[in-house]
């Protein structure tokens, strides 16, 4: 085995109909020698304190416990995952959070059917937006039994837009919303916070694209916020993608030197995988955590083709993501 004490697989739930899946999934994951499950939650769970949040097939308090039996008994750490900050929709359409409440939106005059528009973010400032935040997350632990919590923060393009943000420095803004979530998280519920490393890292210094690395101001929050946060520094494209001679991933190196503990991750292209777990071996510290497989497609399809490989997805990009998980599972076993 490579040492690596993480070796984990990240999820979107797809709601109730898919728990079946995810128990499926946690089969296999235990056959590849996966050990940490991160699930994306979000707005798919019944929530009891704010049930005006939840989408429609969304998974129970029941299901969650099943999921975290499940997990334990295959020996896979599970983790709970709550998109925060960032992904509050796609496009113009609004996720459960912003659907119920569109007072939260950081920019709600901003043309979310425009070609360039991506997703619309909450605003870090508004005085409501964190306790009921805090709440879903709550639920989340409770109904699973986590002792770590995942906050998404990737991709923030929309930031510092509303009267009560503009003119406070998106570096300044970014660094509040970590630290508001790391408050609760480890400061009162003395639970592991994770989070998307991409909006630490600067583009231009980096060599990143404007998707694995900041363009907008937020990277200098990375002197602002706690060591003791796991970052998951996620990269997708083989490096010389970018520039050329290409520069491994400097983030991996980056994130230790700065003091944090590191999971890199990949996705869907083999020479991607490869290449990063190769630098992170390379570049190991006591930091470095392992390698963290995400999915980002149908949690169904994926699961069914690592269940039976013979099985053909509807999308080929589907069947690329299940062999760079079963790639990367054979790679930490070297």
């Amino acid at each position: 085995m490579s040492g690596f004490e993480r070796r984990g697989i990240h999820l979107l739930m797809g709601g109730k109909s898919a728990v079946p899946f995810v128990v499926r999934l946690l089969d296999a994951a235990a056959e590849l020698d996966y050990n940490w499950l991160i699930l994306e939650v979000n707005n798919k769970f019944a929530y009891k304190s704010h049930p005006e949040v939840a989408e429609p097939d969304s998974m129970e308090a029941a299901d969650a416990r099943r999921i975290a039996e499940v997990a334990k008994d295959k020996g896979v750490h599970f983790v709970p995952m709550y998109q925060c900050l960032g992904h509050q929709s796609w496009k113009e359409r609004p996720a459960g959070l912003l659907k119920a409440h569109p007072e939260f939106n950081e920019a709600p005059d901003m043309d979310a059917t425009a070609k360039d528009f991506y997703c619309m973010s909450w605003c870090p400032n508004h005085p409501e937006v964190n306790p009921l935040v805090f709440d879903l997350m709550d639920e989340q632990l409770e109904a699973f039994g986590a002792d770590a919590m995942h906050v998404g923060l990737d991709e923030v393009f929309v930031i510092g837009e509303c009267e009560r943000c503009k003119g406070t420095p998106n570096a300044e803004l970014f660094a509040k919303a970590v630290n508001d979530y790391h408050g609760h998280l480890v400061g009162k519920r003395g639970v592991e916070m994770q989070m998307w490393g991409d909006r630490l890292l600067d583009a231009e210094a980096t060599g990143y694209g404007l998707w694995e690395a900041s363009a907008n101001g937020t990277a200098p929050a990375i002197d602002l916020i706690p060591k003791d946060i796991v970052i998951c520094d996620w990269h997708y494209e083989v490096m010389s993608d970018y520039h050329n001679p290409p520069e491994d991933y400097p983030s991996v190196r980056y994130f230790q030197e700065q003091g944090f503990r590191v999971w890199p991750g990949g996705w869907n292209k083999p020479d991607a995988v490869r290449r990063l777990i190769e630098v992170a071996r390379e570049n190991a510290s006591d930091k470095m955590l392992g390698y963290l497989a995400t999915t980002w497609t149908s949690m169904e399809e994926v699961t069914m083709l690592l269940v039976a490989a013979q099985l053909r997805a509807k999308e080929a990009r589907t069947v690329g993501v299940a062999d760079s998980v079963r790639l990367a599972a054979e790679l930490l076993k070297k």
